[in-house]
């Protein structure tokens, strides 16, 4: 089970690209939220998110029995659930996701309190936790910024 945890929290081992490994996790996400998005349904969409974050919880937490170390690098679930959680429920446009691609990876990296404090819950919850929360901060900011600009992003 050890390496099926790997497999899912590096994202397909999309993780273990050298530069970058949390951006490359987060355009990942993209195309997953594109293709819940595909199925037009709101339930379908949050499901899917509560779905990969227990996923991604258990995974990051085999991942990080495997790799022996704190939140490793490959591990990129967590930019999926918070890529995912800042998109929830926006009905943007290709300029627009982008927008909330840009606005996740600043929240990710600054992460704004409480997330920085999510980081030292044990396991796969401090892991996926921390961006879960930054996505929720993206998520705000997304629809502040729909109001703003609403014929660019929607």
């Amino acid at each position: 089970m050890r390496r099926v945890g790997v497999f899912l929290a590096t994202c397909a081992y999309v993780g273990y690209l050298p530069i970058a490994p949390g951006t490359w996790g987060s355009a990942a996400a993209l195309v997953i939220y594109y293709v819940i998005r595909r199925q037009a349904s709101s339930a379908i969409e949050l499901s899917a998110i509560a779905v990969i974050g227990v996923v991604g919880v258990w995974s990051a937490t085999e991942a990080e029995r495997h790799f022996g170390r704190v939140d490793p690098g490959p591990v990129v679930i967590d930019e999926v659930v918070g890529m995912l959680m800042t998109l929830a429920l926006h009905p943007v446009t290709i300029a627009g996701a982008l927008v909330g691609f840009v606005v996740f990876r600043i929240l990710d990296v600054i992460k704004p309190w409480p997330a920085r404090q999510l980081e030292d819950l044990p396991v796969g919850f401090g892991i996926v936790l921390d961006d879960a929360m930054a996505g929720v901060y993206g998520n705000l900011l997304l629809w502040g910024l729909a109001l703003l600009l609403p014929g660019w992003l929607t």
